[in-house]
């Protein structure tokens, strides 16, 4: 086959590089791509969201699948156009993407579908928002509808707080169009849990699941980022508890979608919280996580090309998922300054030393000047490692991690310590 990767993040490297393992592979395009992409296949400078310019791309290189990374492409409908062109892709239709980019649609949906969540409700109006929120009693969460980034979501210990954010995000716009609509949601207590699956419109297959760590510092502390570090699978999630997420969750969300007349394909993802009163779902995302995937790739067994193709398809079955035991750690290298402003273009130094730790490096906001290797994004890199259990693969990827220099440099030192990831209501 030959398959064309869409995006430039550290999800797409880890997607790239997983798919070019792929006996079924012969030619592998990335659009596009970063310095680390370039070591798996062909980087092909055509923007993620150019969609026009990624159908003549595959029409002119008879690319067989398209595998879509981010959310953007997907949001604007993206696979309703290769399908109507008649051209295999992987990922939900712009209906089925709503999911995602509206989590107002996402509630409602949960609602009539009766999927455990956190009780919200959902405001046009800055007044009326603020009027609900005093009225409440306890923290809540606020977060923007729209796509933001994995940054619209601003966890609140009081309702000064709240204040703050709902003025911030429908006055002041700082999430521009995407907070149009603002949810207040309960504040719900517990560690988070990220539960990735295959569907091909009908059938479900999970994962293993994975835990990431939002919080841009130590001890889950400071703003939401897109995610600092993830780990696989957590020690508190058996297979018991990942049969209920997909008997609770996952199915329900394939069977409304399919009853909706938009079948589900590609990968859904939920975002829950293990509370007391059960697994509640925070929010889904139509496509693979970041960093989750560079936490969960690592450790499949089988084909990654088959399994999706046989989603595409229509064929989906359990025994196309396998993965290996033990664990993974992946600990994101960010820029200074990351979630907000940072400098692009310092050179990165010790990414072989990291590699011949056993580390896998996963490229994320990279860019290739002549022979130099530099940063070019918030989130650089993404290093990860596999162990027999979590902590032993913490302990190898921090062994890569320090052989890796870029001026300004930030990772958090505790990814795949303690329960990790408590409290990201995101």
């Amino acid at each position: 086959m030959r398959v064309l990767v869409i995006g430039s993040g550290g999800r797409e490297h880890a997607l790239a590089w997983a798919l070019a393992r792929s006996p079924r592979v012969e030619a592998l395009l990335i659009a596009p791509g970063n310095a680390g992409t370039a070591a798996c296949g062909e980087n092909v400078p055509i923007a993620a969201d150019d969609l026009d310019g990624l159908l003549r791309l595959v029409e002119a290189r008879r690319v067989d699948l398209t595998v879509v990374g981010p959310e953007g492409p997907l949001s604007s409908g993206i696979v309703d156009r290769f399908r109507a062109a008649g051209r295999p892709i992987f990922g939900p239709t712009q209906a089925a993407a709503r999911l995602e980019s509206s989590k107002a649609f996402a509630k409602a949906f949960m609602r009539d579908h009766a999927i455990p969540t956190a009780a919200s409700a959902v405001f046009r109006d800055f007044d009326a928002a603020r009027d609900y929120l005093h009225a409440l009693d306890g923290p809540v969460v606020v977060k923007a509808s729209g796509l933001a980034a994995g940054k619209g979501v601003v966890v609140c210990d009081d309702a000064a707080e709240a204040e703050t954010a709902l003025r911030q995000m429908m006055v002041e716009r700082v999430f521009g169009a995407a907070a149009d609509e603002v949810l207040i949601e309960e504040r719900l207590a517990g560690p988070e849990l990220s539960l990735l699956a295959f569907c091909d419109g009908a059938t479900v297959v999970p994962m293993v699941p994975a835990r990431d760590h939002k919080r841009v510092f130590d001890g889950d502390r400071g703003p939401n980022t897109g995610g600092m570090g993830a780990y696989a699978p957590p020690p508190d999630a058996d297979a018991a508890l990942v049969a209920r997420i997909t008997d609770e969750a996952l199915r329900p969300v394939v069977a409304g979608m399919a009853a909706a007349g938009a079948p589900y394909v590609g990968v859904l993802y939920a975002g829950l919280m293990l509370t007391d009163d059960g697994p509640k779902v925070l929010e889904f995302n139509c496509r693979f996580g970041d960093p989750e995937t560079q936490a969960v790739l690592p450790l499949l067994a089988s084909d990654l090309a088959e399994a999706l193709l046989a989603c595409v398809e229509g064929r989906l079955s359990a025994d196309l998922v396998r993965f290996n035991a033990g664990a993974c750690a992946t600990v994101v290298m960010a820029a200074p300054g990351y979630p907000e402003a940072y400098p692009t273009g310092a050179p990165i130094h010790g990414l072989d030393e990291a590699a011949a730790t056993g580390a896998l490096l996963f490229h994320a906001g990279t860019a290739r000047r002549n022979a130099q290797v530099v940063t070019n994004g918030g989130r650089v890199l993404a290093v990860s490692a596999i162990g027999p259990n979590v902590a032993a693969a913490a302990a190898r990827v921090y062994e890569g991690v320090a052989c890796i220099q870029f001026e300004g440099a930030h990772y958090r030192a505790d990814i795949g310590q303690g329960s990790g990831g408590a409290g990201e209501q995101g």
